[in-house]
């Protein structure tokens, strides 16, 4: 045992031999002569553990903050470890294997399966798939239609959840979620616990910092009820459509022609049943959650601006006049001032409020003496960009004709990127704006939204989500014409 004496000693020199460790650690962007932020001992410059902030709020400081500096870029740290902002995603294909999907693969894998997923996406899919979104938001029409009769003023960013839900659910699994009329069908109990449920402190310290340790212990990210639940979902809907040789022109029919005959094993192009599983799993999440989010705050800011709503309403009746006064494939398509409604929004909201990227080989950034190394990972700030009054001035401002093309051509192409852009720019872009256009088409068409008296003026954010989310949720004001 140590003596007094010595056991002081020992904690001393440890506390020391910490100290220098962090401080070398924190002179790395100052040794490359790169401008960044001053970080906090231990967390950095990143509290997003304790969810004080938004975090994509917190990187829109950055952003900020760094843009004064006369250098393309800025450093940041993430508790001990360097990042030009942010860190890239982590997934457990062995302990969590719902984890590995699109989204968070990388290198010659992310790109076979990119490359066999993308044909689920063209315009003609999406022309086949479009029965099935008009059927659910007619019948997201209906139910408001029945609920206005009954309230004026109820909560609206749950039941655009369960729209979203229902046509998510549809289309990627040919199920009936019926979340518009029972709030707690499956589906939607599952999206609630997904996104309701932020990872504690400790697992994200690891994830964030030791991805490789945090990989090899085990860590999981992904509830496993919720987990339990896909797999059984996924392994019925594949059994079902193999015994019987159902098709459906859907998300799941791809998936299930790439299966391979021996579901453990991935090889030539073909899919373990984990990785179907994984990639029905990401469409899900991806699909619901960004694109409610995305009506969420179109709905709060046509409640703010009733001349923008008017004038979307007119546009929707004009173009329907042209059509039979149908909403069909070809008159959503031609609605193209709702576009510019859901791009703004997307631009004032991106749900996904930063994007990450990894270096995949030693790159020299023009007119600088930085070379980003193979493996650096990339944040790019996607709404402190869209927020800058620079690009987009007066950025407060809900403004569609931002969206007009001769605005939209004097703009640098990268200015607006809700999606992503390059090789992994979104490949559902097409399928969630089609599902936006028409649930705001039915809404805009058949009712008036103001501002209520439970409303919150303006919206916060939830500092617990990392999607762009209303805390709260989103009371208005819901009128029949």
């Amino acid at each position: 045992m140590l003596e007094p004496l010595d056991a002081i000693i020992t904690v001393a020199m440890i506390c020391l031999g910490l100290y220098f460790y962090m401080d070398k650690k924190y002179s790395y962007w100052k040794d490359r002569d790169v401008p960044y932020l001053k970080p906090e001992f231990f967390y950095g410059n990143s509290r997003t553990m304790t969810r004080t902030e938004q975090t994509g709020q917190m990187f829109a400081r950055f952003y900020e903050e760094l843009k004064g500096e006369d250098h393309p870029f800025g450093g940041a740290y993430v508790f001990t470890r360097p990042y030009f902002h942010d860190r890239g995603t982590y997934y457990n294909e062995k302990y969590d294997p719902l984890s590995a999907h699109m989204f968070n693969l990388s290198g010659p894998k992310w790109k076979n399966l990119r490359h066999k997923l993308s044909p689920t996406f063209t315009s003609g899919k999406m022309k086949m798939m479009f029965s099935t979104i008009i059927a659910a938001g007619k019948q997201f029409r209906d139910f408001l239609d029945e609920k206005v009769s009954q309230e004026s003023e109820f909560e609206l960013k749950d039941l655009l959840a369960r729209y979203t839900t229902d046509v998510i659910g549809t289309c990627a699994f040919g199920l009936e979620c019926n979340s518009m009329r029972d709030p707690d069908a499956q589906f939607r109990v599952i999206g609630r616990k997904i996104f309701g449920n932020p990872r504690g402190m400790v697992k994200g310290f690891l994830i964030a910092t030791m991805p490789r340790f945090a990989q090899f212990i085990g860590v999981k990210e992904i509830l496993p009820e919720v987990s339990e639940f896909f797999f059984k979902v996924v392994r019925e809907t594949v059994d079902y459509r193999v015994k019987n040789n159902v098709k459906r022109n859907d998300f799941m029919d791809l998936l299930i022609q790439m299966r391979n005959p021996d579901e453990t094993k991935s090889d030539d192009g073909l899919l373990s049943f984990n990785e179907i599983a994984a990639q029905a799993f990401v469409f899900y999440l991806a699909g619901f959650e960004t694109s409610s989010t995305l009506l969420t705050w179109t709905l709060y800011e046509l409640a703010l601006n009733q001349d923008i709503q008017e004038k979307g309403r007119q546009h929707v009746r004009e173009v329907l006049s042209k059509y039979n006064r149908e909403i069909t494939y070809e008159s959503v398509t031609a609605m193209k001032y709702l576009d510019q409604i859901l791009q703004e929004s997307l631009r004032k909201y991106p749900p996904v409020p930063i994007h990450f990227r990894e270096v995949a080989k030693d790159y020299q950034v023009p007119e600088t003496k930085t070379v980003l190394t193979a493996g650096t990972r990339v944040f790019i700030p996607v709404l402190g960009i869209h927020h800058d009054p620079d690009i987009f001035p007066d950025p407060e401002r809900f403004d569609p004709d931002r969206f007009s093309p001769e605005q939209e051509a004097k703009r640098n192409p990268y200015a607006w990127t809700p999606f992503g852009e390059g090789p992994r720019i979104c490949i559902g872009m097409r399928f969630g704006m089609m599902q936006a256009r028409i649930a705001l088409g039915y809404l805009l068409h058949s009712f008036k939204f103001s501002i209520g008296e439970k409303c919150q003026v303006p919206l916060q954010m939830d500092e617990k989500s990392f999607v762009l989310s209303p805390k709260g949720g989103l009371w208005l004001k819901v009128e029949k014409i």
